[in-house]
């Protein structure tokens, strides 16, 4: 790189007061804080959601993880795209997109419509993570100022998560569901006009072409493997889902051994053999994937077998994010006093037996018992996802924040996307094979198989004993199917605290002191 497009790399951050830093980290803190109401939200809304639009099971799926999907496939290249035309310019159109397609979710008639429109947000959501974090990347050059910058944005993403139900709860008793999808108009609004003025243009000053035909391998290998897995799991091996696994796989491989090969690739492979790198993208997406698809059903849980009003259980789930806010924040102090692998390790470990506490849920499991144990799994939470997090940001240079950013997200969403499928067709596998009581017809019978939100509705058109019997009989195998969920996601994250115990061995953030007698193994984080 030449020496004048070096200073132009690195006078964005640099040259930004101390003060304006921390006003644009506001200020990308808000499309953080954004994508997770959006997120929560969506989970309170499904019984409204399938009262009105009537989604069939898979099609309830697919309007809860097509969005996943999406922004898992697109997520490298819009890292890499903000790279090169600005992660600024960037992360603005993306919001004014993203504000936009949740105008078309709003007033979605159709399950068809509501899954296109979650797909669109998918596109336009692939453009936010991805650059806030490179921005942080390119603002904070001081490692300690860095871990705290994460640190907030860690916090944001979890504050979103509480904000959310407990707004989405308020909105839902006032208002129609599509109401949640617009309380985001206000907030793209204010990240637009006052990001256009505080926040710096940042890109590699020297990027090279992006390469399309590596955009649609990407899309098409991580959309069809998804795809396949989700499938399959809901109706077994076919031909076609096995075609489009096989498609996707063949897609990525491509992709990979493509990478390799350009002068300028989408993706430098190279960052893998990072062993902190890949120790914390590999603990990411295995942790998601532990959870994600138990919390998508735990908003059912708490409506439609606790029978909570949707702020109520809005409220239930506050303390996830108390906890998460907390242990994000003290993060990276805490990873320099211990090590890196002890925090993360030991917060996976505490959100997997917290998940294992998960097992014997019902209905009349205690407000107390359900707040203890989401607080416990939102402290192991902010720990391991501030501190990996800020492993996989300074673990490369800062031309390519933005595509590590991205394969961090990837990990996110991937495992957000697979944690549906598989845990949700756990819990629809076991939930679809009750008995109905006698005297329910089977147009009835059919229609709560369907799923949970199928259920409240047909007991409503029943006499009160028969439609007492259905629903209880519904909520009683839907518990059963959440239980075992909870157990098969405590096991993916116990194995998850193991893995992270052995890849991240060593390792340490920047500006960490070396413990006596181990700087020969300590493995500092450092751009390569």
């Amino acid at each position: 790189m030449s020496k004048p497009a070096k200073e132009t790399a690195d006078r964005t951050g640099e040259d930004q007061p101390g003060a304006g830093r921390w006003l644009a980290l506001a200020v990308l803190v808000l499309a953080v804080l954004l994508v997770g109401v959006d997120a929560t939200v969506l989970g309170l809304a499904t019984p409204f959601l399938s009262e009105d639009l009537r989604p069939s099971g898979t099609q309830l799926l697919w309007i809860g993880d097509v969005y996943s999907f999406v922004i898992a496939g697109l997520l490298v290249s819009m890292g890499s795209l903000g790279d090169r035309i600005g992660r600024k310019k960037l992360l603005l159109t993306g919001s004014v997109v993203f504000g936009a397609m949740s105008v078309l979710a709003a007033y979605a008639g159709t399950p068809a419509m509501m899954i296109a429109a979650r797909a669109l947000l998918g596109v336009a959501g692939a453009t936010l993570m991805p650059s806030t974090l490179a921005l942080i990347r390119n603002l904070f050059h001081d490692p300690r100022e860095r871990s705290l910058a994460i640190g907030i944005w860690g916090a944001m993403a979890s504050a979103g998560a509480a904000v959310g139900p407990v707004l989405g709860g308020f909105l839902l008793g006032h208002f129609w569901w599509g109401s949640v999808f617009l309380i985001n108009l206000p907030v793209m609004a204010l990240l637009v006009i006052v990001g256009a003025k505080v926040l710096p243009e940042s890109k590699n000053p020297d990027p090279g072409p992006w390469d399309l035909p590596s955009v649609g391998l990407s899309l098409v290998g991580m959309i069809g493997v998804v795809y396949a897995v989700k499938e399959a799991s809901v109706h077994g091996f076919r031909w076609d889902i096995a075609a489009a696994g096989v498609l996707g796989l063949l897609a990525l491989v491509t992709f990979v051994r493509r990478q390799q090969t350009l002068a300028s690739p989408l993706l430098d492979m190279r960052l893998f053999q990072n062993r902190g790198f890949s120790g914390a993208v590999l603990a990411d997406l295995l942790t998601i994937l532990g959870l994600s698809g138990l919390v998508f059903f735990l908003s059912q849980f708490l409506q439609m077998v606790q029978l909570r009003s949707p702020l109520n259980a809005g409220l239930v789930e506050l303390p996830a994010a108390v906890g998460a806010v907390g242990a994000g924040l003290a993060a990276g102090y805490v990873a320099r006093r211990l090590s890196v692998r002890l925090v993360v390790a030991g917060g996976l470990a505490v959100v997997g037996l917290a998940l294992a506490g998960c097992i014997g849920l019902d209905g009349d499991t205690s407000t107390f018992a359900l707040g203890t144990i989401l607080f416990v799994v939102g402290v192991g939470a902010g720990f391991a996802f501030t501190v990996t997090a800020d492993v996989i940001l300074s673990s490369v240079p800062k031309e390519q924040a933005g595509a590590a950013s991205a394969v961090s997200e990837t990990a996110y969403e991937l495992g957000a996307a697979l944690g549906i499928a598989l845990l949700g067709s756990i819990v629809t596998g076991i939930y679809r094979d009750f008995a109905t009581p006698a005297g329910v017809p089977e147009s009835a019978a059919d229609a709560a198989r369907e799923s949970l939100g199928g259920a409240v509705e047909a007991s409503g058109s029943l006499p009160a004993d028969a439609g007492a019997g259905l629903l209880k009989a519904a909520q009683h195998s839907f518990v059963s199917g959440l239980d075992t969920a909870a157990g098969v996601g405590a096991t993916v994250l116990l194995a998850a605290a193991c893995a992270a115990w052995f890849l991240l061995r060593g390792q340490r953030l920047e500006d960490s002191p070396v413990e006596p007698g181990h700087a020969e193994d300590e493995e500092r984080v450092a751009p390569h």
